[in-house]
């Protein structure tokens, strides 16, 4: 059923992107960029499955990787996606998006594998090295290589659709990312699950599948491993088909270039930026810094909900069970409905602009994570309902699980819509097609800044109270909130002037008919 209803979710997008035309391209375009956009969306999102699959393999192995153990290996992996972004973005800018997914995607494919061989050598009691120290080590050149992903992404993104397309774009950004979520989570929690010794009866269909890849029967030790294989190969799949399909601009799939109307609008066509020009041109920019700032937020809230619900859910029992046993799929639905929710109020309310967008789901998180504080601290985590409690004090122990699940819940959803609409649309506004990828790299290099920093302090703040959790998240989203207000009303001067040509053609087409019937 889960199935079924992201792949609604899916062709629901699918045809939002096909009747959302704006500019009157041709069927023969729109095909065109719909055949370049899908595979490379697609190895985006599987990357993430070779991303969070981490989270997979902590909930898999239990006290064999403790919160602490798995806090170091994914700050250690958050902090080198975040360095490496100061550099990765620069280099995509220069050899073009396409090269650069195939990079990230080829080259996580194959770290994955060496972390389903250490993993494997770890299980079977002849691994030389301390699990946590070669996790740390191969966790974080895979996220050097999954630094490749967004840049380039957003890269060919900035050849392939206007300023009036890209927040449609923002909602298919998201749709992706919460794709990755789904796959990350539940394909991949249905691999920890098939490749357990002990099985239901009839066996799942996933465990047939593995089965008979694998030969998963007659061991006697869980093939915990595959959680990093399958991605790894499927990556490498989608790396393939990037190759044959995947173009950069379209000039090179045999048309015509057209003008984005972003930053670069004003730019020598045939100019690069080289990588000093390219930093200096990206930190003199301020709203780029601001657009940094809030992604640093995001950061935080995005991975301090998305890789600690379970495991909090897991250790207080204050889990929903259809969420925590589902949780990709919630983070996919709600993740569509935040790329699609942000994207469509910045074109359709905001004349493009991106920031109202993101205050609008900042606002969310904020009420959402205040409501987190006090359900684990007006009570107890162990308190029930009794007849002494009030009426409301009564309701609110009663279902503060359910209020727990929806709140993470929504965050994600919201979390998602500030990230697709900043860091998947605004960065390429406003660094233009020639530094969109440097200006994406600088805005997720703060995002995962945030990230590592999550990563490290959860993990400590969680084993001394998981009531300091969601305390920790809260100033994020006052501030995130501070900073979208801070660039409500900006736009790139390309970006207002065209615009207001547009406004003027309006006015003016209204004029000439009022002339004409009067």
């Amino acid at each position: 059923m889960q199935l079924f209803l992201v792949s609604l979710a899916l062709t629901y997008i699918i045809v939002l992107y096909f009747f959302t035309n704006p500019l009157h391209h041709t069927r023969k375009f729109m095909w065109r960029r719909f055949v370049n956009w899908f595979p490379l969306g697609m190895t985006y999102a599987f990357l993430y499955m070779g991303r969070y699959n981490l989270v997979v393999a902590k909930g898999a192995l239990g006290d064999l990787m403790t919160k602490e153990d798995f806090g170091i290996i994914s700050g250690v992996g958050f902090t080198v996606y975040a360095l490496a972004l100061f550099f990765i973005g620069p280099l995509v800018d220069r050899v073009g998006g396409k090269r650069g997914i195939l990079i990230g995607a080829i080259g996580s494919s194959l770290m994955n594998g060496a972390m389903a061989g250490v993993l494997y050598l770890y299980l079977h009691g002849t691994l030389k090295v301390n699990l946590v120290v070669a996790f740390s080590i191969l966790y974080g050149l895979n996220m050097l290589f999954q630094s490749f992903g967004a840049v380039s992404t957003i890269k060919v993104k900035s050849f392939w659709f206007h300023v009036r397309e890209r927040g449609t774009f923002g909602a298919i950004f998201g749709t992706l990312i919460s794709l990755g979520v789904y796959f990350a989570f539940d394909w991949g929690g249905a691999i920890a699950e098939a490749v357990k010794l002990s099985q239901p009866t009839p066996a799942t269909t996933t465990h047939e599948i593995l089965n008979y890849m694998f030969a998963l029967d007659g061991r006697t030790i869980p093939a915990f491993w595959l959680i990093f294989v399958i991605p790894a190969i499927i990556m490498m799949v989608w790396a393939l088909i990037d190759v044959i399909l995947l173009k950069d601009t379209p000039d090179q799939a045999g048309f015509s270039d057209f003008q984005t109307y972003d930053a670069s609008q004003d730019d020598a066509h045939d100019k690069k930026y080289h990588y000093w020009e390219l930093m200096r041109k990206i930190f003199t920019n301020k709203i780029i810094l601001v657009i940094g700032v809030i992604e640093f937020t995001s950061g935080i809230l995005r991975n301090g909900i998305m890789q600690w619900y379970q495991t909090f859910a897991k250790e207080t029992g204050l889990g929903v069970p259809q969420i925590t046993m589902n949780w990709g799929f919630w983070g996919c639905i709600t993740g569509i409905a935040g790329g699609f929710v942000a994207g469509f109020m910045s074109d359709k309310f905001f004349n493009s602009r991106r920031a109202p967008s993101a205050g609008f789901m900042q606002i969310i998180m904020l009420c959402c994570t205040a409501l987190m504080i006090a359900c684990l601290t007006l009570q107890p985590i162990s308190a029930k309902a009794s007849p002494d409690d009030g009426l409301l004090l009564g309701l609110f122990l009663e279902y503060r699980m359910l209020l727990m699940g929806i709140s993470a819940v929504a965050i994600m959803m919201a979390v998602i819509g500030v990230h697709s609409i900043m860091s998947g649309t605004a960065t390429a506004d406003f660094g233009g097609r020639k530094a969109a990828a440097t200006a994406t790299g600088i805005a997720d290099a703060f995002a995962y800044a945030g990230s590592a920093i999550q990563a490290f302090v959860i993990g400590f703040l969680a084993t001394e109270s998981w009531s300091y959790w969601p305390m920790f998240l809260l100033p994020f989203t006052v501030l995130g909130l501070v900073f979208a207000i801070k660039m409500w009303n900006v736009l790139p001067p390309a970006t207002r002037k065209y615009l207001e040509e547009v406004e003027k053609k309006k006015v003016g087409g209204k004029r000439s008919k009022r002339v004409k019937h009067g």
